[in-house]
Protein backbone atom coordinates (compact mmCIF):
# COMPACT_ATOMS: atom_id res chain seq x y z
CA UNK A 1 0.00 0.00 0.00
CA UNK A 2 1.27 3.72 -1.04
CA UNK A 3 -0.61 5.95 0.16
CA UNK A 4 0.10 10.21 1.24
CA UNK A 5 -0.09 10.63 5.23
CA UNK A 6 -1.92 13.40 6.90
CA UNK A 7 -0.27 16.66 6.82
CA UNK A 8 0.94 17.37 10.27
CA UNK A 9 2.15 21.03 9.70
CA UNK A 10 0.76 23.91 7.64
CA UNK A 11 2.27 23.35 3.91
CA UNK A 12 2.80 27.00 3.76
CA UNK A 13 5.91 26.84 6.05
CA UNK A 14 8.78 28.09 5.15
CA UNK A 15 10.71 24.75 6.52
CA UNK A 16 9.59 20.86 5.55
CA UNK A 17 7.85 18.38 7.72
CA UNK A 18 8.44 14.97 6.14
CA UNK A 19 7.04 11.74 7.16
CA UNK A 20 7.68 8.49 5.68
CA UNK A 21 6.72 4.97 6.80
CA UNK A 22 7.72 1.52 5.52
CA UNK A 23 6.10 -2.04 6.99
CA UNK A 24 7.67 -5.19 5.65
CA UNK A 25 6.20 -8.36 5.44
CA UNK A 26 6.84 -12.02 4.74
CA UNK A 27 5.18 -13.74 2.07
CA UNK A 28 6.29 -17.23 1.76
CA UNK A 29 9.90 -16.74 0.36
CA UNK A 30 9.69 -13.48 -0.49
CA UNK A 31 10.24 -10.31 1.40
CA UNK A 32 7.51 -7.07 0.29
CA UNK A 33 6.70 -3.79 0.91
CA UNK A 34 3.37 -4.22 2.83
CA UNK A 35 3.34 -0.29 3.55
CA UNK A 36 4.59 2.88 2.22
CA UNK A 37 3.00 5.91 3.57
CA UNK A 38 4.40 9.07 3.12
CA UNK A 39 4.06 13.02 3.72
CA UNK A 40 6.14 15.88 2.50
CA UNK A 41 9.45 15.06 0.53
CA UNK A 42 10.13 11.60 1.95
CA UNK A 43 9.34 8.89 -0.84
CA UNK A 44 10.40 5.01 -1.65
CA UNK A 45 9.03 5.00 -4.83
CA UNK A 46 8.82 1.18 -5.11
CA UNK A 47 10.40 -2.00 -3.73
CA UNK A 48 13.32 -3.73 -5.48
CA UNK A 49 14.91 -6.77 -5.42
CA UNK A 50 17.90 -6.80 -6.65
CA UNK A 51 19.61 -10.38 -5.14
CA UNK A 52 16.43 -12.56 -5.08
CA UNK A 53 12.57 -12.70 -3.31
CA UNK A 54 13.76 -12.79 -0.18
CA UNK A 55 16.10 -9.44 0.53
CA UNK A 56 13.64 -6.07 0.08
CA UNK A 57 15.46 -3.28 -1.03
CA UNK A 58 14.46 0.59 -0.55
CA UNK A 59 16.21 3.71 -1.53
CA UNK A 60 14.77 6.52 1.16
CA UNK A 61 14.47 9.42 -1.40
CA UNK A 62 14.61 13.03 -0.01
CA UNK A 63 14.00 15.48 -2.89
CA UNK A 64 15.97 18.51 -1.49
CA UNK A 65 18.92 16.73 -1.27
CA UNK A 66 19.35 18.49 2.03
CA UNK A 67 18.24 19.33 5.42
CA UNK A 68 17.20 22.84 6.05
CA UNK A 69 16.86 24.97 9.51
CA UNK A 70 13.29 24.44 10.74
CA UNK A 71 12.98 21.17 8.63
CA UNK A 72 11.98 18.43 10.41
CA UNK A 73 12.46 14.29 8.96
CA UNK A 74 10.89 11.51 10.21
CA UNK A 75 11.82 7.77 9.13
CA UNK A 76 9.78 4.84 10.54
CA UNK A 77 10.14 0.97 9.00
CA UNK A 78 8.23 -2.28 11.02
CA UNK A 79 9.81 -5.49 9.69
CA UNK A 80 7.80 -8.23 10.55
CA UNK A 81 8.88 -11.67 11.35
CA UNK A 82 10.83 -13.27 9.12
CA UNK A 83 11.27 -10.63 6.64
CA UNK A 84 14.38 -9.14 5.33
CA UNK A 85 14.52 -5.60 4.79
CA UNK A 86 17.53 -3.50 3.35
CA UNK A 87 17.04 0.58 3.64
CA UNK A 88 19.90 3.03 2.11
CA UNK A 89 20.07 6.26 0.10
CA UNK A 90 20.93 7.50 -3.43
CA UNK A 91 23.81 9.82 -1.94
CA UNK A 92 24.89 11.58 0.72
CA UNK A 93 23.01 13.02 2.99
CA UNK A 94 23.27 16.94 3.86
CA UNK A 95 22.61 19.75 6.72
CA UNK A 96 22.88 23.02 5.40
CA UNK A 97 23.34 26.45 7.90
CA UNK A 98 20.61 27.46 9.58
CA UNK A 99 19.69 31.29 10.31
CA UNK A 100 18.90 29.75 13.71
CA UNK A 101 15.79 27.15 13.81
CA UNK A 102 17.23 23.49 14.41
CA UNK A 103 16.27 20.70 12.14
CA UNK A 104 15.75 17.29 12.85
CA UNK A 105 15.74 13.70 11.84
CA UNK A 106 14.31 10.67 13.67
CA UNK A 107 14.52 7.38 12.18
CA UNK A 108 12.56 4.53 14.07
CA UNK A 109 12.76 0.99 13.47
CA UNK A 110 10.77 -2.15 15.07
CA UNK A 111 12.78 -5.61 13.49
CA UNK A 112 10.17 -8.51 14.41
CA UNK A 113 10.92 -12.15 15.57
CA UNK A 114 13.38 -13.77 12.83
CA UNK A 115 13.54 -10.50 10.96
CA UNK A 116 16.67 -8.14 9.69
CA UNK A 117 17.10 -5.22 9.01
CA UNK A 118 19.96 -3.31 7.54
CA UNK A 119 20.31 0.21 7.60
CA UNK A 120 23.02 1.58 5.29
CA UNK A 121 23.22 5.03 4.21
CA UNK A 122 25.71 7.20 2.26
CA UNK A 123 27.72 10.05 4.31
CA UNK A 124 26.34 13.06 6.33
CA UNK A 125 27.64 15.98 5.24
CA UNK A 126 27.26 18.79 8.01
CA UNK A 127 27.81 22.14 6.87
CA UNK A 128 29.67 25.05 8.91
CA UNK A 129 26.69 26.78 10.69
CA UNK A 130 24.09 23.61 10.86
CA UNK A 131 21.88 23.47 14.05
CA UNK A 132 20.73 20.08 13.73
CA UNK A 133 19.63 16.43 15.92
CA UNK A 134 20.14 13.40 14.46
CA UNK A 135 18.12 10.29 16.47
CA UNK A 136 18.04 6.53 15.61
CA UNK A 137 16.10 4.20 17.68
CA UNK A 138 16.42 0.21 16.74
CA UNK A 139 14.15 -2.12 18.64
CA UNK A 140 14.79 -5.50 18.03
CA UNK A 141 13.38 -9.07 19.17
CA UNK A 142 14.56 -11.76 20.74
CA UNK A 143 16.33 -13.31 17.35
CA UNK A 144 15.92 -10.41 15.24
CA UNK A 145 19.57 -9.32 13.50
CA UNK A 146 20.10 -5.73 12.35
CA UNK A 147 22.97 -3.97 10.33
CA UNK A 148 23.29 -0.35 10.60
CA UNK A 149 25.91 2.40 9.89
CA UNK A 150 26.47 6.32 10.23
CA UNK A 151 29.12 8.41 8.72
CA UNK A 152 29.27 11.61 10.19
CA UNK A 153 31.70 14.64 8.17
CA UNK A 154 31.63 18.39 9.70
CA UNK A 155 32.22 20.61 7.13
CA UNK A 156 33.13 20.60 3.04
CA UNK A 157 36.30 19.97 3.69
CA UNK A 158 37.69 19.75 -0.25
CA UNK A 159 35.93 23.29 -0.15
CA UNK A 160 38.18 24.30 2.86
CA UNK A 161 34.81 24.57 5.38
CA UNK A 162 35.38 23.42 8.71
CA UNK A 163 33.05 22.78 11.82
CA UNK A 164 33.03 26.16 13.18
CA UNK A 165 30.24 27.67 13.84
CA UNK A 166 26.41 25.71 15.06
CA UNK A 167 25.44 22.95 16.95
CA UNK A 168 24.58 18.92 16.34
CA UNK A 169 22.88 16.82 18.57
CA UNK A 170 23.33 12.88 18.27
CA UNK A 171 21.60 9.95 19.81
CA UNK A 172 21.21 6.39 18.63
CA UNK A 173 19.73 3.48 21.09
CA UNK A 174 19.14 0.04 20.62
CA UNK A 175 17.03 -2.27 22.26
CA UNK A 176 16.55 -5.98 22.81
CA UNK A 177 13.51 -7.20 24.25
CA UNK A 178 12.87 -3.89 25.49
CA UNK A 179 16.31 -4.01 27.17
CA UNK A 180 19.00 -1.54 26.02
CA UNK A 181 22.05 -3.23 24.41
CA UNK A 182 23.29 0.17 23.23
CA UNK A 183 22.98 3.83 24.08
CA UNK A 184 24.87 6.67 22.74
CA UNK A 185 24.28 10.75 23.35
CA UNK A 186 26.84 13.39 21.67
CA UNK A 187 26.78 17.26 21.70
CA UNK A 188 29.15 19.19 20.11
CA UNK A 189 29.36 23.13 18.41
CA UNK A 190 31.12 24.55 16.06
CA UNK A 191 34.97 25.02 17.39
CA UNK A 192 34.00 22.65 20.49
CA UNK A 193 37.00 21.86 22.40
CA UNK A 194 36.07 18.34 21.93
CA UNK A 195 36.48 18.57 18.37
CA UNK A 196 40.08 18.83 18.88
CA UNK A 197 40.57 17.05 22.52
CA UNK A 198 42.53 13.82 21.60
CA UNK A 199 39.83 12.22 24.16
CA UNK A 200 36.69 13.82 21.22
CA UNK A 201 37.37 14.12 17.63
CA UNK A 202 41.30 14.71 17.97
CA UNK A 203 40.52 17.58 15.06
CA UNK A 204 39.42 14.86 12.42
CA UNK A 205 36.96 15.54 10.24
CA UNK A 206 34.87 12.43 9.87
CA UNK A 207 33.86 9.66 12.49
CA UNK A 208 31.97 6.63 11.66
CA UNK A 209 30.21 4.04 13.38
CA UNK A 210 28.70 0.56 11.88
CA UNK A 211 26.39 -2.08 14.88
CA UNK A 212 25.92 -5.23 14.02
CA UNK A 213 23.33 -6.83 16.43
CA UNK A 214 23.43 -10.81 16.49
CA UNK A 215 25.40 -13.33 18.52
CA UNK A 216 28.77 -13.09 17.70
CA UNK A 217 31.94 -15.26 17.62
CA UNK A 218 35.41 -14.60 17.95
CA UNK A 219 36.60 -15.81 15.34
CA UNK A 220 34.28 -13.33 13.32
CA UNK A 221 35.98 -10.50 15.56
CA UNK A 222 39.21 -11.43 14.39
CA UNK A 223 38.31 -11.66 10.77
CA UNK A 224 36.73 -8.09 11.33
CA UNK A 225 40.36 -7.10 12.75
CA UNK A 226 42.35 -8.25 9.61
CA UNK A 227 40.13 -5.97 7.69
CA UNK A 228 41.70 -2.03 7.88
CA UNK A 229 40.69 1.86 6.10
CA UNK A 230 42.52 2.40 3.30
CA UNK A 231 44.05 5.62 4.57
CA UNK A 232 45.03 3.80 7.87
CA UNK A 233 43.56 6.30 10.02
CA UNK A 234 42.21 5.65 13.58
CA UNK A 235 39.80 2.52 13.62
CA UNK A 236 39.19 0.25 16.17
CA UNK A 237 36.30 -3.13 16.89
CA UNK A 238 34.78 -4.30 19.80
CA UNK A 239 32.83 -6.89 20.71
CA UNK A 240 30.10 -6.51 23.31
CA UNK A 241 27.34 -8.94 24.26
CA UNK A 242 25.45 -9.48 21.15
CA UNK A 243 26.77 -6.50 19.62
CA UNK A 244 29.66 -5.89 17.26
CA UNK A 245 30.95 -2.32 17.22
CA UNK A 246 32.95 -0.42 14.47
CA UNK A 247 34.60 2.92 14.52
CA UNK A 248 36.66 4.98 12.06
CA UNK A 249 37.74 8.79 12.79
CA UNK A 250 40.11 10.68 10.51
CA UNK A 251 39.44 12.57 7.63
CA UNK A 252 37.99 10.28 4.43
CA UNK A 253 34.55 9.58 4.13
CA UNK A 254 35.51 7.21 1.07
CA UNK A 255 37.94 5.45 2.85
CA UNK A 256 35.30 5.10 6.14
CA UNK A 257 32.55 4.07 3.82
CA UNK A 258 34.86 1.01 1.70
CA UNK A 259 36.14 0.07 5.04
CA UNK A 260 32.53 -0.48 6.50
CA UNK A 261 31.73 -2.17 3.28
CA UNK A 262 34.32 -4.57 3.58
CA UNK A 263 33.17 -5.27 7.21
CA UNK A 264 29.83 -5.77 5.91
CA UNK A 265 30.78 -8.27 3.29
CA UNK A 266 32.63 -10.41 6.25
CA UNK A 267 29.36 -10.12 8.73
CA UNK A 268 26.42 -10.20 6.65
CA UNK A 269 27.15 -13.84 5.89
CA UNK A 270 27.39 -15.22 9.30
CA UNK A 271 24.65 -12.35 10.77
CA UNK A 272 22.11 -12.79 7.46
CA UNK A 273 23.53 -16.52 5.71
CA UNK A 274 23.99 -14.35 2.45
CA UNK A 275 26.81 -13.23 0.98
CA UNK A 276 27.23 -8.99 0.38
CA UNK A 277 25.64 -7.92 -2.73
CA UNK A 278 26.68 -4.02 -3.33
CA UNK A 279 23.98 -1.88 -3.77
CA UNK A 280 23.42 -0.22 -7.83
CA UNK A 281 22.81 2.99 -6.27
CA UNK A 282 26.02 2.97 -4.70
CA UNK A 283 28.01 3.20 -8.00
CA UNK A 284 25.89 6.04 -9.59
Amino acid sequence: MTSRLPISQPEHLPSWHAELHLGFARQGERTVLRENRHCGPLRVQKALYPEGDAVCQAIVLHPPSGIAGGDHLAISAEVGAGAHAQLTTPGAGKWYRSGGAEASQCLTVTVGEGATLEWLPQETIVFDGARARMETRVSLAADSRYIGWDILCLGRVAAGERFEHGKFDLFYRVDRNNQPIWIERGSFSGNDAMLHSPAGWAGATVCGTLLAAFPQTPELLAACRQIAPADGDNHGLSALPGLLVARYLGDNSEAARLWFAALWAVIRPVCCGRSAITPRIWNT
